[in-house]
C-alpha cells in the first residue's frame, strides 16, 4: 500500500510547558512559587494537527503509512528554529511570518495550568505565492485546514489555491472565528458548537444538528460535522443529519480534541472511506484523546518518548505509535507488558474471559489480531465473518484491552519478536511447550501462560448454530 499523503494548511504556533512544582507563596505578592523542574515545547495549532497526522490513531480505516506537509507561516527567529526541529518527520513548506513566532507558554503545578504567556505575532502570512501554495497542495489525498485564527485562511492567495484544490480533491476545513470561512467544496468542515453558532450569529442555545444543515448549505460543502462535546458530532450530509455519539470519558481536559477530530477525518478520506466512517473514527479517536490527558499529557509524552523510545526493542518503530508509546509508558514505571493474540472472528463469553484474565496478569494488554488473509487461511474461505477493521474496533473498545495490533502471517512470532511482551498468554488445552513461539518468547526472558477456554463457547459452535436456525 503506497503511503497516503496529507498536507496540513494553516496557522503554526510554538506551545511551551513549564512543569513544576509550588509549595508556598511569593514573599512580594500572593501568587503562587512554582520551582520549576521540566520545560517541554513542541509544535501547536496547525503544527499540532500536522504531528496528529502522522500519528494516526488505532481506530478506524486510517492508513497504515502517512506522508504529511505542514504549509505554514514560520518566523526566521529561534522559536521559529525550535517550532520546525520539533516537526520531526512532517516535511516544512514555510510562508513568510509577520513578527515573532506565536508561542503560549503554560506554568504549570501538579498538573495544573496556572498562568498562560502568550509572545509574538501576529503570524499573518507575507510574501505568498499562489503557484507555491497550488505546487504544495497537488497530488495530496486529503488537504487538512488548520485555522488558528492567524490570517492564513484570510490570505487571497492561499484561498484561490484551496478553493482551487476542492474543486476535484479532498479538503477537510477546521475552521476558526477569527479565519476566513471555509472555502466551497469542502469534503467536511469540523467546527465545534460554539464556533457553528458564532459563523450563524445564531443563539449560544441552539441545537448543533440545526446547525450543521444550515452551515453545510451556508458553505456549500458536502459535509459539516458539528462536534458537541461529550454527545458526540452532528453530520449533515446532502441526505440528512445524524448524530455520532461519543463514548463517555473520565478526563475533563478537552485541549487538542478539535485537532485530533479533524486530523482523524483527514487521514480516513484520504485513506479512500466514506464520510460517515471518517466521523465515527474521527469522535473516537478524539475521546481516547481526551480521555488519555488532552494535549498537555501529549507534548509531555512526546517529550519523554524521544528518550523512552531509545529503549525499545529493535524493530519497534513497525508497531503503531500509540502502541509504542504504551510500551514506553509501561516499562518506564517498571510495569509489565502482557499480550495475546486469535482470530476474534465472532466475540463471545470465552474470549470475554479470556482477555479479563490475560489482563489481570499484567499492567497493559495488547492483543494480536489475525489479519483477514490471515483467518482466510487457517479458517477457510468463509471467514472471517466479521472484517479486521471491525474485528479490531471491538476489541479496542473492551475494558480489558489496551491496543490492538494487526499481524498477516499464519502464526503470530514475527509479529511478537517486535512486541517482545513479557508475558504471553493463550487459550486452549494444550502446553506452553507445544506452543511454536514459546522458544522465541523465553529467548527474550518472556513468560509464556495458557488460560483453559470456558466450556462451550468457541466461534465455530456458534456458527454452525446459527447455520442451523438459519
Amino acid at each position: 500500500m503506497s503511503p497516503v499523503r496529507i498536507v496540513v494548511v494553516g496557522d503554526a504556533l510554538l506551545d511551551r510547558d513549564v512543569d513544576g512544582t509550588s509549595t508556598r507563596l511569593s514573599p512580594d505578592a500572593p501568587v503562587p512559587v512554582v520551582d520549576v523542574g521540566d520545560v517541554f515545547a513542541s509544535p501547536g495549532g496547525a503544527g499540532l494537527a500536522a504531528l496528529l497526522c502522522a500519528l494516526p490513531p488505532a481506530v478506524g480505516p486510517v492508513p497504515v503509512e502517512v506522508t504529511v506537509t505542514l504549509l505554514a507561516p514560520v518566523a526566521a527567529d529561534a522559536a521559529g528554529h525550535e517550532l520546525a526541529a520539533a516537526l520531526g518527520e512532517v516535511a516544512l513548506e514555510r510562508l513568510g511570518h509577520e513578527g515573532g513566532t506565536r508561542t503560549k507558554t503554560r506554568i504549570r503545578s501538579a498538573g495544573q495550568t496556572l498562568v498562560r504567556v502568550d509572545e509574538g505575532g501576529p503570524g499573518t502570512p507575507v510574501g505568498v505565492s499562489a503557484s507555491h501554495v497550488s505546487a504544495v497542495l497537488a497530488g495530496a489525498d486529503a488537504v487538512l485546514v488548520s485555522d488558528y485564527g492567524g490570517g492564513v485562511t484570510r490570505d487571497p492567495a492561499v484561498r484561490a489555491a484551496l478553493a482551487e484544490h476542492a474543486r476535484t480533491g479532498t479538503v477537510v476545513w477546521d475552521p476558526h472565528p477569527r479565519g476566513g470561512e471555509p472555502v466551497p467544496g469542502c469534503a467536511l468542515v469540523t467546527p465545534n458548537a460554539a464556533e457553528a453558532a458564532a459563523a450563524l450569529g445564531a443563539p449560544a442555545s441552539t441545537g448543533a444538528r440545526e446547525l450543521a444543515g444550515t452551515l453545510r448549505e451556508r458553505w456549500t460543502a458536502r459535509a459539516v460535522a458539528v462536534t458537541a462535546g461529550a454527545e458526540g458530532a452532528h453530520l449533515a450530509t446532502a441526505t440528512g443529519t445524524e448524530l455520532v455519539p461519543a463514548a463517555p470519558v473520565r478526563n475533563t481536559d478537552p485541549c487538542g480534541a478539535g485537532d485530533r477530530f479533524a486530523s482523524t477525518a483527514a487521514l480516513a478520506l484520504g485513506a479512500g472511506t466514506d464520510v460517515t466512517t471518517a466521523v465515527e473514527s474521527a469522535v473516537e479517536a478524539a475521546g481516547q484523546w481526551v480521555a488519555a490527558g488532552g494535549a498537555a499529557t501529549f507534548r509531555t509524552r512526546r517529550a519523554q518518548g524521544v528518550q523512552g523510545r531509545a529503549c525499545l526493542h529493535p524493530g519497534a518503530e513497525r508497531l503503531p505509535r500509540e502502541v509504542q508509546d504504551l510500551l514506553v509508558d509501561v516499562r518506564a514505571a517498571g510495569g509489565t507488558v502482557v499480550a495475546t493474540g486469535g482470530c476474534f472472528d465472532v466475540l463471545h463469553a470465552g474470549h470475554i474471559a479470556s482477555l479479563d484474565a490475560a489482563r489481570r496478569l499484567g499492567d497493559a494488554l495488547v492483543v494480536l489480531l489475525n489479519s483477514d488473509d490471515s483467518v482466510r487461511r487457517l479458517k477457510g474461505p468463509g471467514r472471517p465473518v466479521v472484517g479486521q477493521e471491525d474485528r479490531a474496533r471491538v476489541l479496542a473498545a473492551l475494558r480489558s484491552v489496551d491496543a490492538v495490533v494487526v499481524f498477516d502471517e499464519d502464526d503470530p512470532r514475527a509479529a511478537l519478536s517486535v512486541l517482545r511482551p513479557d508475558v504471553w498468554v493463550k487459550g486452549g488445552d494444550y502446553t506452553p511447550e507445544q506452543l511454536p513461539e514459546a522458544v522465541d518468547v523465553r529467548g527474550w526472558g518472556g513468560e509464556v501462560t495458557v488460560l483453559p477456554y470456558l466450556s462451550g463457547r468457541s466461534t465455530t459452535a456458534i456458527l454452525q448454530r446459527a447455520g442451523r436456525e438459519g
